[in-house]
């Protein structure tokens, strides 16, 4: 029996889409139901332009794995007391500590192996 071609238009096929951390298969409301948040929650967070959601042909919101996690820990911080601009914020300094440390620790290795060669 010959497998079903799962390829997208784009020879992507539809596992591998939705293995990727930032293909936006969540559609709002369903973002929404994940995250156990409102849709306005949701529509808040563009309006901060923490999270800017790709728009479906109509329009639509529609949001990766990648965007409900950063969603997730806004969440998180807005349950723990802070406010949604502070929230944002402290996503975004994570955001770039988590950056610099991986700098760091590859500008670290490149040295360690330079070290080692001489």
């Amino acid at each position: 029996m010959q497998q079903p071609n799962l390829n997208t238009a784009d020879g992507i096929s539809a596992a591998d889409k939705l293995d990727d951390d930032d293909y936006p298969a969540y559609s709002m409301g369903r973002a929404a139901e994940i995250l156990d948040v409102t849709q306005a929650f949701l529509r808040a967070l563009d309006a901060a332009e923490l999270l800017i959601p790709q728009r479906s042909s109509g329009g639509h919101r529609r949001y990766s794995r990648y965007q409900l996690r950063i969603a997730g820990r806004v969440r998180e911080l807005v349950d723990a007391g802070n406010s949604l601009e502070s929230a944002c914020r402290i996503v975004i300094l994570e955001d770039q500590l988590a950056e610099a440390q991986r700098i760091n620790a590859s500008l670290q290795t490149a040295l360690d192996n330079r070290t080692a060669e001489n």
